[in-house]
């Protein structure tokens, strides 16, 4: 606690939470990662195998960091997750409208505000206490091919692909619990992830996290964990997002690129000349990924009330 005597005794205690949960994270990636190592890859796919658009030197010393959501999947894991819970009636109707509003903003804002990001913990937490981890993660294997499989950017994909080629390790770094994270991150033949450690006491969820959501600075606190464990350089590591939010990992390697950027992300990576990526096209509400499906009637209410709200907070 000596490192942060100079800050305010409420900025000390948000930066020892940062601190904790990105280390508690990254002791988790790796725990996860040397499972994952043993397992057997997925075979390439034919968008596995589209040529990325830059080089990738090989180099032990580096390793590559993706953000999840809106960067290598469309829309927020952690809803998807959610909707794979409601249909196995882990909640009810009422938590189901909840979980559907948050991803509406989610998708319509295009950022990570805190007290909605706060909500969606909160949400999550309480539909997973007293369950046991081993029980979410079978689920979540499920939920995966379900909702999540056919959501990656083929794109982003193809990006980590060629680190992966290039002898490289990746890793997902996101707010997601760190069990989904790293499903995902099995799925695609990943690394591993890093991901928000929720507590659990003999294998049982508590409802509580340990430290803080990975989000923001905590993202950064965990890839400079896992950089010195793994002994990697960070001057020659990479890192991709799409939120202004991850501004603090991205600033933290030697090679950031802005994926599907919001707009701060855009204009801050535009004015310091990282590499840009945008996977998304059409219109702004194409680009924010509202499905078709869902019907202009079923999402006019919440559509109207998000952009209000985000309009207001600028």
């Amino acid at each position: 606690m000596a490192a942060f005597g100079w800050l305010t005794p409420r900025r000390r205690s948000a930066t020892a939470r940062s601190v904790l949960a990105g280390e508690a994270a990254a002791e988790a990636a790796r725990t996860s990662s040397r499972e994952l190592a043993e397992a057997t890859a997925p075979q390439q796919t034919d968008e596995q195998a589209d040529e990325p658009r830059f080089p990738v030197a090989g180099d032990e010393r580096a390793a590559a960091f993706f953000d999840l959501d809106n960067t290598v999947m469309q829309g927020a894991a952690l809803f998807h997750f959610g909707r794979g819970l409601y249909k196995r009636k882990f909640f009810q109707r009422n938590e189901l409208a909840r979980f559907a509003w948050q991803q509406t903003w989610f998708r319509l804002a295009g950022v990570e505000d805190p007290e909605h990001m706060r909500d969606v913990r909160e949400s999550a937490l309480s539909i997973v206490k007293g369950h046991r981890v081993s029980e979410l993660m079978s689920i979540g294997e499920e939920i995966y091919d379900e909702y999540m499989a056919d959501r990656i950017w083929p794109g982003t994909r193809a990006l980590a692909q060629a680190h992966l080629d290039a002898g490289q390790k990746v890793w997902l770094v996101t707010a997601a619990p760190v069990e989904t994270a790293t499903i995902i991150a099995r799925r695609l033949g990943l690394t591993g992830a890093l991901g928000t450690v929720a507590e659990s006491v003999d294998g049982v969820y508590t409802g509580r996290l340990v430290g803080e959501p990975l989000h923001g600075p905590a993202k950064a606190e965990a890839v400079r964990a896992l950089a010195a464990a793994e002994g990697l350089e960070l001057e020659r590591c990479a890192a991709y997002s799409d939120s202004h939010n991850d501004i603090p990992m991205l600033s933290l390697v030697g090679h950031p690129y802005a994926i599907n950027p919001d707009t701060k992300l855009r204009k801050y990576a535009r004015e310091r000349e990282w590499r840009l990526r945008d996977y998304r096209t059409g219109r702004k509400a194409a680009k924010v990924g509202i499905p078709a499906a869902a019907g202009v009637g079923a999402i006019a209410g919440g559509t109207a009330a998000a952009v209000a709200i985000h309009r207001r907070r600028r």
